[in-house]
């Protein structure tokens, strides 16, 4: 049974986010790291999914106002490449803080897709009292990119909490040796459970609608999606 959703912009010192919750609030919060689209009208749709399970859903916002609604993807891209590891993970765990202060979550987790993938597994290795690090396609480069001085595989084993990682069979920026290192990675680990989903031939960014005119990305976005909520309701419970 869904619920009803409360959505509007917070202020978090000189941050934004978007805020998605079930009416009342909740005592459980999923930090949402966007891909390079922002928050736009989609990732406000995977906010409201989040909040209709009775979870509340806080939405970091990497480009400060931008989102594809209003901004090309080429200059996007530009911004992408303009991002610092630590100044991004410093705003995280800002939102982190109001999520568990201001908001009163008892538990906070956190999911991640493309480049938001990647900051999910370096800010789980950062803050060990996450309840879940979920991670959509991760955009995990080999060669690293320029602007990318943290290693989010060799970072991975630092991660306690349970993680999902959500592999495109035919991506093209994680590639198959980097997978099967972070899938070792994450295994190593002496606690927090590790559960890979790979949906073969789907490409990097299947959750995206834009790509789901192949069926094969549309497939994985429908059996990973309820997974994934599913996931999040069972780890914040604990």
């Amino acid at each position: 049974m869904g619920f009803t959703i409360e959505a509007r912009t917070v202020h978090v010192g000189d941050l934004t986010a978007h805020l998605a919750r079930p009416e009342g609030g909740s005592d459980t919060v999923m930090l949402l790291l966007p891909m390079i689209n922002g928050i736009d009208q989609q990732v406000r749709d995977y906010a409201a999914d989040v909040a209709a399970s009775g979870i509340t859903a806080l939405v970091w916002d990497p480009w400060h106002g931008p989102s594809l609604d209003d901004t090309s993807k080429e200059r996007l891209f530009e911004l992408m490449g303009q991002l610092d590891d630590e100044a991004c993970l410093s705003e995280m765990r800002a939102l982190l803080a109001y999520a568990r202060g201001e908001l009163g979550a008892r538990r906070v987790g956190v999911i991640g897709w493309c480049l938001g993938g990647r900051f999910a597994l370096l800010l789980g290795a950062r803050d060990r009292e996450l309840a879940n690090v979920v991670a959509y396609h991760p955009s995990i480069w080999d060669p690293a990119a320029a602007n990318h001085t943290l290693d989010a595989v060799a970072l991975a084993p630092a991660i306690a909490a349970p993680v999902m990682v959500l592999h495109a069979g035919a991506d093209t920026i994680l590639s198959t040796g980097t997978f099967v290192a972070l899938q070792a990675a994450l295994q190593s680990r002496e606690t927090g459970a590790t559960i890979v989903h790979a949906y073969p031939g789907a490409a990097h960014g299947f959750s995206a609608r834009a790509r789901h005119d192949d069926p094969v990305n549309k497939a994985a976005w429908e059996i990973s999606w309820p997974q994934v909520l599913a996931f999040a309701t069972a780890t914040l419970a604990l």
